[in-house]
């Protein structure tokens, strides 16, 4: 069943780095199959998915548990793997000649363009596939096909702490980043030991973090017709900007180093005044046993119109010469996952939002607040991940921002960047 198509360099490197996204450093699971296919007159499919968080593991161990259960004749192994190792673990499968069947992560471009992956119309039912937000599934589509199917989302957004605003004369939420400015200088002044702010240039963000400040200076990865702008005015000024904070002593100490977890953490704790986040964030600081009285505001900006990040994952299929009985089964799988309550189920487990219209509806019934993170996720800006070179240029705009904590040019580094993206 497996088929090996030789990976490029170029995708061997670029997915050797480390993956963006959530969830702690442990690596457990199921255990990936050396071989697919046919075991003890059962079809085989094998998963490799990324740990969202503390219950991500529990979840599978439960779904594989019921699949198999409902679908008897199909033997389902699940492999839950860090966002910091799975991309390294994926390619080394791909390397040993064992791709996985499924393969939950964030990009997938590097793998569609070495030929790696089934279009989605050839395993996913006309039933679900009609789920999805029309919006999502255009964040997979090259030329015309659809490659992978969105499997959750996020919205990031400012949250900040109203009592250390109001208790340090912040009187009002800072819009633009001349009021963030004040604002932080304000709470410094106050609160010696607060961080007014929080960035998180790690390898686990630093691509989010990019994105925050310029587009929200007017700038972006690409432009209109899809070339990569990285090194635009805009986008150098909206990183000296980020980085100015930093300096002014306006941040959290090292940025190259604490992830959003660990800004997450304190924030719950009241050790952060502001951060930009994903919605997921109270879930998140309530599992810790802490309680914050918050705020939600949109991400200050520098143009007048503030600019959402929308973060969305991926299911995709690989390419491992599957016969009928094989394709049905995968079918199959996607099909239970979607399950209304129980894809509803997956989505609020983590505090994450849906993927498919009916999940929407689903929880924006049950939960007012919901419904509002669902109208903005709708409109939200994304990472341009259907270029090939999404890869290469999400480490190198971290890479950008780390050198240039370390006191090197942001223009000298963009320009560098651009020119070995697009040259």
């Amino acid at each position: 069943m497996k088929k090996f198509i030789a990976l490029s360099l170029s995708m061997v490197t670029a997915l050797s780095l480390v993956a963006c996204g959530g969830g702690s450093e442990a690596d457990s699971g199921g255990e990936a199959k050396d071989e697919g296919g046919e075991s003890g007159g059962k079809t085989e499919i094998s998963v490799v998915a990324a740990e969202y968080g503390q219950n991500t593991k529990e979840w599978w161990k439960g779904f594989e548990a019921d699949f198999e259960k409902d679908n008897a004749d199909i033997d389902l192994q699940v492999k839950v793997v860090s966002w910091n190792d799975i991309s390294k673990e994926v390619t080394t499968l791909i390397s040993n000649e064992n791709a996985p069947d499924i393969l939950n992560i964030d990009v997938f471009a590097d793998y569609q363009a070495d030929d790696l992956l089934l279009p989605v119309e050839d395993y996913v039912s006309e039933e679900t596939y009609g789920k999805m937000y029309e919006a999502f599934l255009q964040q997979s589509e090259i030329d015309g096909t659809i490659w992978a199917i969105p499997d959750l989302a996020s919205v990031r957004t400012m949250f900040y702490n109203k009592q250390i605003l109001k208790d340090a004369g912040v009187e009002t939420v800072p819009a633009t980043w001349d009021e963030l400015t004040e604002a932080c200088k304000k709470i410094k002044e106050k609160f010696p030991d607060v961080y007014p702010w929080g960035i998180d240039m790690t390898t686990d963000e630093g691509q989010a973090a990019f994105s925050y400040y310029v587009w929200n200076n007017g700038g972006d990865f690409t432009d209109a017709d899809g070339n990569w702008t990285l090194n635009s005015p805009e986008n150098v000024e909206a990183i000296e900007y980020a980085i100015g904070l930093i300096n002014d002593g306006y941040t959290n100490a090292d940025p190259a180093t604490e992830t959003r977890y660990k800004l997450q953490d304190n924030f719950g704790t009241g050790k952060i005044a502001m951060l930009i986040a994903p919605n997921s964030l109270p879930t998140y600081i309530a599992e810790n046993g802490n309680e914050v009285d918050y705020g939600i505001a949109p991400i200050p900006s520098n143009t007048g119109t503030s600019i959402a990040q929308g973060v969305m994952d991926r299911f995709m299929c690989f390419d491992n010469d599957y016969s009928d009985e094989e394709l049905a089964a995968i079918t199959t799988f996607f099909d239970y996952f979607y399950e209304d309550a129980r894809y509803s189920e997956w989505v609020d487990m983590e505090g994450f939002l849906p993927a498919t219209t009916t999940g929407g509806e689903a929880l924006a019934a049950e939960d007012e607040a919901m419904a509002e993170w669902i109208e903005i996720v709708g409109s939200c800006k994304f990472y341009p991940t259907a270029k090939a070179e999404w890869a290469d240029v999400k480490q190198g705009v971290i890479n950008v921002e780390q050198n240039a904590l370390l006191g090197e040019s942001v223009k000298e580094q963009l320009d560098n960047l651009q020119a070995e993206i697009a040259p």
